[in-house]
């Protein structure tokens, strides 16, 4: 995958790593509504993929697939922010819902059942859920989440702490503590939730194969790795707010 100078070969590494996009692109499928191709993913990919090789230097620390899964699921996430699959009122729900669970661990000290959530949005845990359901797709990281709600930097930005001074923030959170808080967000989740996580993230799984395992619905799946990934959302803003 070099050259005769040392350099990366661009073109085996497109070709190698051609495979980590279509994979890539059927775990985010997995949680999109229907109307989401996995092909207009893929390509989407491909230019992340493109990108990450243009932009990669063997010295900066951190192996080129580590690199290139990031730029290709941001890649992907542009691709989905353009086409406007998500509703406003989706994120802002799940803000509120956010917020709810924040507030909520900071009063009892752990992390709240559903139930708890429901009651202090003032829904009932069956239109909770469905909350959950509809906002299939929710991500732990936005391009939003490293600016204010004016649309510019400032000090209440989510990932301020993370992402300072870098025209690539992406390559920021490379080289700064953030996978650590992932990982520490991931173990404060309720063991169901973490479970969930270890088998969609380690273990590679589709929701239907959770299901299995976990003795859920597919649909259910759904709602609690929107919920778990709100939980992280509200431990990370935490994190940047301390």
């Amino acid at each position: 995958m070099y050259t005769a100078k040392g350099k990366a070969d661009k073109n085996s590494l497109l070709t190698d790593h051609m495979p980590l996009v279509k994979r890539l692109a059927h775990q985010m499928k997995a949680k999109l509504p229907a109307s989401v191709e996995v092909d207009d993913l893929m390509q989407a990919g491909m230019i992340g993929l493109l990108d990450a090789i243009n932009r990669y230097e063997e010295n900066h620390g951190a192996q080129f697939e580590t690199y290139a899964v990031l730029r290709i699921r941001g890649a992907m996430l542009d691709e989905l922010r353009s086409s406007d699959w998500m509703p406003r009122s989706t994120r802002q729900n799940m803000r509120k819902v956010e917020s709810a669970m924040h507030e909520l661990t900071q009063q009892l000290g752990r992390p709240p059942s559903e139930s708890e959530v429901a009651k202090a949005l003032k829904l009932s845990l069956s239109d909770y859920q469905e909350m959950l359901g509809d906002s299939g797709g929710h991500q732990l990281l936005y391009y939003e989440d490293f600016h204010d709600a004016d649309g510019e930097g400032g000090s209440d930005s989510f990932l301020d702490r993370y992402a300072q001074d870098d025209e690539d923030p992406l390559k920021a959170l490379l080289e700064t503590d953030f996978r650590q808080a992932v990982i520490d967000a991931i173990d404060a989740l309720p063991a169901r939730e973490k479970m969930l996580m270890g088998l969609y993230y380690e273990e590679e799984l589709n929701l239907k194969e959770i299901g299995a395992v976990m003795g859920v619905s597919e649909s259910r799946v759904s709602q609690l790795h929107t919920q778990a990934v709100a939980r992280m959302r509200a431990y990370l803003k935490e994190l940047a707010w301390t």
